[in-house]
C-alpha cells in the first residue's frame, strides 16, 4: 500500500488529482464546523453528548462527521444522496420506464442521475425540517427565535448545504481519486477517531484497554477477509465467426462476492429502528415512550430486530443488484457456458443457488459487526464504537481508492508491474 501511495505521487497528474481530492474534503469538513444561522450555540453545547451516542442519532452523527450534533451547514451531509440513490435503484426494478433509462448506457444514466438529485433535494427538505423538531424535543431554546422566518431560513441552509455537498462528491469522482460520495463518508467517519481513541484510554476497565486494540486488528482483518472474499464461477466462450474472422473461445470465471450487498443493509436497517426512538422523542404519549424504551439500542430486542432486517435487506438488496435471468442471457447472448450447466435457464437457476448460499454467510457477517459495538458497550462501561458500520465503511472504501489508484498507475506505467 505505502509503495503504490509513493509510486502515485511521483506522478504529476496523480499527485494533482491527489491534491484536488484532499482540498474537497478539507471543504467539506470545514463546513461541517460552522453552525447554522439562528442556532442558540450555548444550548447546543448542552445537549451534544445525546446525538453522539450511539443508536440512530449517533449512527446519522457518525456519518456526517459530528456535523448533526453542531447542527452545521452540512448537518445532513450526504445522506440524503446516497437514499435517494438507493431509493432510484429500487425503482429501476420496479418501473419499466425507468429500467428502460438504465439499458440505455451513458445516456439513460444521467437522466437517472438527475432524478436523484431532483428527489436529494426533496429528501433534504424533509430531514431538515424532521430534525427542527428532533432538536424542539431536546430543547425549546435551542432555535433562538422559533418563527417562520428563523425555520425557513435553517430548512433553505440545511438544504443547500446538501446539495453543496453532493456537488463536492461528485467533482472529487470526476477530478480526483476515488468515489467522492464513498470519500466524504469515510473523512466523517474518520475525523471521530480521536474521540474513539481517547475513549479507549480513559477507560475505567483496564482489561478492555489491553484487549481492544488486538480486537480492532481482529474486526479489520475479518472485514478485509470477507469484504475480499468471492466465489469464482468458470465461464467456457467457444469460439465464434464475426464477419469473416474467426474468433477463438477462451476460459474466464464471473466473480460472485460473499458480501454483494456492502453496506446498504445495515444503513438500511438501522434506519427502521430509527422509527421508535424518534417517535418516543416527539410524541409524548404513553405508547410512543413505552415503545421507544423496548427497543432502546443497548436492549436485547433492538439487536435482534436490526439483525433480522440485515439479514431479510441483505437477500433483497443483493437480488436487485443482481439478476441471474439477466446475467444467463448475457452469457447465452456472447457464447458463454458454464461448464456442466446448459444455458438459459438452468444457468440461471444455478447462479441463484450459489447466490442464495453465499447471501447467508455475508448477511451473519454483516449483522454481527453491526452488533458488536452494542454488545462491547454493554459488556464494557465504555462507549467506544469501533467496528460496526463505520468499520465497514473505512475499510470498503479504502480497498476501492486503492485499487483505482493502483489502476491509474498501472495505465500510466504499466511497464513496472509487468517485470
Amino acid at each position: 500500500m505505502f509503495g503504490i501511495v509513493s509510486a502515485a505521487l511521483r506522478v504529476p497528474e496523480i499527485r494533482k488529482k491527489l491534491a484536488f481530492t484532499a482540498a474537497m474534503l478539507a471543504l467539506y469538513r470545514l463546513g461541517s464546523q460552522i453552525p447554522t444561522p439562528g442556532i442558540n450555540t450555548d444550548v447546543l453545547d448542552q445537549i451534544q453528548s445525546r446525538f453522539q451516542s450511539a443508536g440512530a442519532l449517533g449512527l446519522a452523527n457518525l456519518l456526517t462527521g459530528g456535523g448533526l450534533s453542531r447542527f452545521s451547514i452540512f448537518a445532513l451531509g450526504i445522506m440524503p444522496y446516497i437514499t435517494a440513490s438507493i431509493i432510484l435503484q429500487l425503482l429501476t426494478v420496479v418501473v419499466p420506464s425507468l429500467e428502460k433509462l438504465r439499458k440505455e448506457g451513458e445516456v439513460g444514466q444521467e437522466r437517472i442521475t438527475q432524478y436523484t438529485r431532483y428527489l436529494t433535494v426533496g429528501l433534504a427538505l424533509l430531514q431538515s425540517i424532521g430534525f427542527i423538531f428532533i432538536y424542539r424535543t431536546q430543547s425549546a431554546d435551542i432555535i433562538k427565535a422559533f418563527t417562520l422566518g428563523h425555520v425557513i431560513v435553517i430548512v433553505a441552509t440545511l438544504t443547500c448545504g446538501c446539495v453543496l455537498v453532493m456537488w463536492l462528491g461528485e467533482l472529487i469522482t470526476q477530478r480526483g481519486i476515488g468515489n467522492g460520495i464513498s470519500l466524504m463518508i469515510f473523512a466523517s467517519i474518520v475525523a471521530g477517531l480521536p474521540q474513539g481513541i481517547q475513549a479507549w484510554w480513559t477507560s475505567p476497565d483496564r482489561v478492555f484497554q489491553v484487549i481492544a486494540p488486538f480486537l480492532v486488528l481482529a474486526v479489520t482483518a475479518a472485514v478485509v477477509f470477507v469484504q475480499e472474499g468471492q466465489r469464482r464461477i468458470p465461464v467456457q466462450y467457444a469460439r465464434r465467426t464475426v464477419g469473416q474472422r474467426m474468433q477463438a473461445g477462451g476460459a474466464t470465471y464471473l466473480p460472485l462476492r460473499v458480501n454483494m450487498a456492502g453496506v446498504i443493509p445495515v444503513i438500511f436497517a438501522a434506519s427502521l429502528m430509527a422509527f421508535p426512538p424518534t417517535i418516543g422523542q416527539i410524541s409524548q404519549a404513553a405508547w410512543a415512550r413505552d415503545l421507544s424504551a423496548f427497543f432502546d439500542y443497548r436492549g436485547a430486542p433492538y439487536l435482534i430486530a436490526e439483525s433480522l432486517l440485515i439479514l431479510v435487506f441483505t437477500y433483497f438488496y443483493t437480488a436487485v443488484t443482481f439478476n441471474p435471468v439477466e446475467q444467463a442471457d448475457n452469457l447465452k447472448k456472447y457464447g458463454g457456458f458454464i461448464p456442466g450447466v446448459r444455458p438459459g435457464r438452468p444457468t440461471a437457476e444455478y447462479l441463484d443457488r450459489i447466490l442464495a448460499r453465499l447471501t447467508l454467510p455475508g448477511a451473519i457477517y454483516l449483522a454481527a459487526v453491526a452488533a458488536l459495538p452494542t454488545i462491547l458497550a454493554n459488556q464494557t462501561s465504555t462507549n467506544f464504537a469501533f467496528g460496526g458500520t463505520s468499520l465497514l465503511i473505512v475499510v470498503g472504501v479504502a480497498l476501492d481508492t486503492m485499487k483505482q489508484l493502483e489502476a491509474q498507475l498501472m495505465m500510466r506505467n504499466y511497464e513496472r508491474f509487468l517485470k
